[in-house]
């Protein structure tokens, strides 16, 4: 009897031990969160092309898997609904941020007439190739480009499409004579002065010529509009660098902004702030709001006003300059940049943001590195390899043009393309990642 208590005690002791060994065991070896398995490959996705995929190395496998990329994949909605059908399966639901910039509207603004249907349908593809959040057009164009414009639009892909929303508008002027304003520079171009009467109902917009090309995404100079003061409501580049070589610092024959004036092909606008505003202006001592200083102040510097619509822009904030935010020349870069030597600083040190190809350089050969830049984005079909669509090609284009004043320095061209599709791919690929499941 007294063996078997004995072996009893042995056996029990032996049982707590073991019990203990496991409990610890299984404790210390179980991660905080499932590593990424072994072999596991990120799918391709759409603006990187469908040929885009790359296996995790050994020093990725055993990397933990953030809160941020257990978030399910989900190209359209599609794949949710298929899960549902079988089975009724759903997916997570992604969790919910507050102010989450990605859901948040940007508006956008074009004027097109006459032969700039297919010039602006490229400034629109560049837009949506990089830009994160969703874009809201507004189109202002002739009556017979009005369904051209659908009809090119409708054409793009469901993926593509479901990142923008669009208004096609009638050229109008709410003030003074229609056709005097629709001539007053290149045709139409006058419309973008009355966007804060006619879009009542929008904020902020920014505004672009259609020989314009985003090289980066749209949200960065969206940006800028939370660091305005205030008593800023729009913001513009220089027009020119270099006072000497400037057109407004040598021939101007009326106010302008600064010294060397602002271009107005790229014009980001609080437009809440700019219809309650009053502005100082040269006519009368008390300020007008804008509506109201637009036709007053056409008849009186319609002798003396050279590139229209502009000069008018120039008036008013030579006589409002609080009301200006300046942002950089790689925001507006054009062939005055480089064709007279490299004078936009901070192109060379950060690349281009925003090509505006002025003077036709989009469709001459004048300036074959602009050209190259908006053959390439022509020409890249959605939803294809944007690395051997679009950048290789761009790329080779770039070696006929080392000869030529533009192109002598491609760094400036290629730079700011060559971050924004990395930081692209990147960051789908990060959303793209899923835990092994037990």
């Amino acid at each position: 009897m007294r063996t078997y208590c004995k072996i009893l005690v042995i056996v029990l002791c032996f049982g707590v031990l073991l019990l203990l060994y496991f409990l610890v065991g299984n404790g210390a070896d179980e991660p905080h969160l499932k590593e990424v398995r072994k072999d596991n490959y990120f799918p391709a996705f759409p603006g990187l092309g469908n040929q885009v995929s790359v296996r995790l190395t050994k020093k990725d496998e055993v990397l933990p898997v953030s809160e941020k990329q257990l978030r399910p994949i989900r190209k359209d909605g599609r794949a949710a609904n298929r899960a549902s059908e079988n089975g009724g399966l759903r997916q997570a639901p992604r969790p919910v941020r507050r102010g989450n910039a990605a859901e948040e509207w940007m508006h956008l603004a074009v004027v097109a007439c006459g032969d700039r249907l297919d010039e602006t349908l490229t400034m629109l593809k560049s837009a949506l190739l990089f830009s994160i959040r969703r874009i809201k057009f507004h189109i202002f164009a002739e009556d017979a480009l009005a369904s051209l414009f659908e009809k090119g639009l409708s054409q793009w892909p469901r993926p593509v499409s479901a990142k923008f929303q669009y208004s096609v508008y009638p050229i109008t002027f709410s003030v003074g004579n229609a056709e005097e304003w629709k001539k007053l520079f290149k045709p139409c171009a006058a419309q973008r002065l009355f966007l804060p009467i006619i879009l009542k109902d929008v904020d902020s917009l920014l505004y672009v010529d259609t020989d314009v090309l985003f090289l980066r995404p749209m949200d960065d100079i969206w940006g800028f509009l939370k660091e305005f003061n205030g008593t800023q409501l729009a913001a513009m580049a220089p027009e020119h660098e270099v006072p000497k070589i400037g057109w407004y610092s040598r021939f101007a024959r009326h106010p302008f902004y600064g010294v060397t004036g602002l271009n107005s092909g790229v014009m980001l606008m609080n437009l809440t702030r700019i219809r309650s505003t009053l502005f100082r202006n040269s006519m009368m001592s008390g300020g007008l709001s804008w509506e109201d200083l637009l036709h007053p102040l056409y008849q009186k510097y319609k002798n003396h006003i050279t590139w229209g619509d502009q000069d008018l822009l120039n008036i008013i904030f030579h006589y409002n300059p609080e009301c200006l935010y300046m942002f950089p020349c790689q925001w507006n870069y054009r062939p005055d940049h480089c064709m007279y030597g490299s004078n936009c600083k901070g192109a060379e040190e950060e690349g281009v943001s925003i090509l505006h190809g002025n003077r036709g350089v989009y469709h001459d050969d004048k300036q074959p590195a602009f050209r190259a830049v908006y053959d390439a984005i022509h020409n890249y079909p959605f939803e294809d390899n944007l690395f051997q669509s679009l950048l290789y090609p761009l790329q080779m284009k770039f070696l006929d043009t080392v000869n030529t004043l533009c192109g002598r320095i491609p760094q400036v061209f290629l730079k700011q393309v060559e971050k924004t599709m990395r930081t692209a791919y990147e960051r789908r690929v990060i959303r793209h990642m899923r835990p092994q499941h037990p």
